[in-house]
């Protein structure tokens, strides 16, 4: 399975300026790709996105992931603060040999988990011969 990202592929993306201009600003989640018989899991970090915040789809070939981060609500006069309700984005290329139809999706405690299945044609058979 490959992966078009942006540039910061391989380390988190830097905190991002606020939107200017109508232009969006994303943070890149950090992902791990485990491949197994039967298909790929993907789970992407995304800590604060709630099942609620979450939008997965696929479209042209591409496995688009967004998750938006409310911004944490402050009883009293704010003295200081470092969280951002930022929303995070992620592109993937699906490998034509994923069933597109039977992803499946789980959210837990801040983490996506993607089980992403081998269509049948390519997943190893047993061929048994006959006398």
């Amino acid at each position: 399975m490959n992966s078009t990202l942006n540039k910061t592929e391989n380390r988190p993306a830097p905190t991002p300026a606020p939107p200017q201009n109508g232009r969006v600003d994303y943070l890149t989640p950090l992902a791990n790709i485990l491949e197994s018989d039967d298909g790929y899991i993907l789970e992407a970090e995304m800590p604060g996105v709630s099942r609620d915040g979450l939008d997965v789809t696929i479209e042209n070939g591409e496995l688009v992931i967004l998750g938006h981060r409310a911004s944490p609500e402050v009883k009293g006069e704010p003295l200081y603060g470092e969280s951002r309700g930022w929303d995070y984005r992620r592109v993937f290329e699906l490998d034509p040999s994923i069933d597109a139809g039977k992803i499946a999706a789980k959210m837990d405690q801040g983490v996506l988990r993607l089980h992403l299945p081998k269509s049948e044609s390519v997943k190893p058979r047993k061929i048994t011969v006959g006398e």
